[in-house]
């Protein structure tokens, strides 16, 4: 059976091949526990968990102990949210976020505004971008928070997180970053960027589901977090459970294989992108209404989102699905009737945000690929307008 060309990196990403051969051996041969430090077979996996905790706080400008392994980025964003908003109740109950934020920071700081909590959601511009004089003004002395994630897993534009965190220090306002979409795509660094928190998961970068992880600063200032999860005080006391070192592991190698072509292979994904909107924009298609949504360079390679005017957005879908699989949103709501929280923020209408696909290019698309992808696209918009 032909299966259709995979545009959806933004969803979920193959596990890369070189990511499964290293985590094969501590499945059944390296299988110890990391917490068992009485035998090798512990020290086997202390040691495999211990060298992707420093992959990882390397590539983000930390260090080891500052690096929390978690599920995912869902559960890295609910330990980061509401770990502060319990730890730091004599300071204040104000949380700062933005309105086009993942539903994994959103739902959390709704949670929290049933138990006292105020949040305030901050618009932004109609290129996604936040507004950072806003930003500067919305912060309060009693603001504990700021959660503002570094890419969009709609739109793919990237924040100003320097920008972002200097202000936070200013005020004395932690800044938490979701930063599932940015890692090992774009450069981090939370020093010169005065990120206190920062969310990381591996699906979106070739590892496996089920595993991410929180940066926790430890110094000038100190964060502290309340647990969420108890029993063990595993992770610094911050995270109790047994370590799944498989995983961890593929994190680790799937961060440093990234990282080692980051340059290469973030431009070879960005002319992709590029190869597709200029396929589909050249004159002679005489196609119109075609609209780019969010900021049209500040964003990730391979995200390319665009509206399509006069268009039922559950057709061009249904006529798109046996050439490429692609998405209208996230995939983490897609069960949702209704549209795109993201798209509607920027200020785009209902009709249009319907009509809108969501391309994720990744590293193994390949230019015939997209040919081909940009021919049917034309087509099918054509056959329905």
């Amino acid at each position: 059976m032909h299966r259709p060309i995979y545009l959806d990196y933004h969803s979920t990403t193959p596990v890369d091949r070189r990511v499964l051969e290293v985590m094969y051996p501590y499945f059944s041969e390296h299988f110890g526990n990391p917490a068992s430090t009485t035998h090798i077979y512990g020290w086997e996996a202390e040691a495999a968990v211990k060298q992707a905790r420093e992959i990882l706080a390397e590539s983000i400008g930390a260090s080891p102990e500052e690096i929390i392994f978690t599920s995912g980025a869902t559960e890295a964003n609910n330990l980061a949210i509401k770990g502060v908003a319990e730890a730091y109740l004599s300071k204040g109950r104000h949380i700062i976020t933005l309105a086009t934020e993942h539903s994994a920071v959103l739902d959390p700081c709704r949670y929290l505004e049933t138990l006292g909590f105020e949040v305030t959601y901050l618009p932004v511009e109609s290129d996604g971008l936040v507004n950072l004089q806003s930003l500067d003004r919305a912060i309060r002395p009693d603001t504990v928070l700021v959660s503002i994630m570094a890419a969009n897993n709609e739109i793919g534009v990237i924040q100003p997180l320097a920008e972002i965190g200097a202000i936070c220090r200013s005020h004395a306002a932690i800044f938490h970053t979701d930063a599932a979409q940015a890692i090992a795509k774009i450069p981090l660094n939370v020093q010169a960027m005065k990120i206190d928190l920062m969310s990381i998961t591996g699906h979106k970068v070739y590892a496996p589901k089920g595993i991410g992880a929180l940066y926790v600063r430890r110094k000038n200032p100190r964060v502290t977090i309340a647990p969420q999860l108890h029993g063990g005080g595993h992770e610094r006391g911050m995270r109790s459970g047994t370590l799944y070192t498989p995983q961890i592991v593929g994190l680790g190698k799937a961060v440093a294989i990234a990282l080692e072509s980051l340059n290469t292979e973030q431009n070879h994904i960005q002319f992709l992108r590029d190869r597709l909107w200029n396929l589909i924009n050249q004159p002679l298609n005489n196609l119109t209404g075609i609209y780019l949504n969010g900021h049209p360079t500040q964003r990730l390679a391979g995200n390319l989102n665009i509206s399509v005017s006069g268009v039922d957005g559950n057709a061009l879908l249904l006529g798109l699905q046996p050439v490429m699989a692609v998405s209208s949103g996230s995939a983490c709501s897609s069960a949702k009737k209704a549209p795109s929280h993201v798209l509607t923020a920027l200020g785009i209408s209902e009709a249009l945000a319907y009509a809108s696909i969501r391309f994720g290019i990744g590293r193994f698309n390949t230019e015939s690929e997209i040919i081909q992808v940009a021919d049917h696209f034309i087509s099918t918009v054509k056959n329905l307008k």
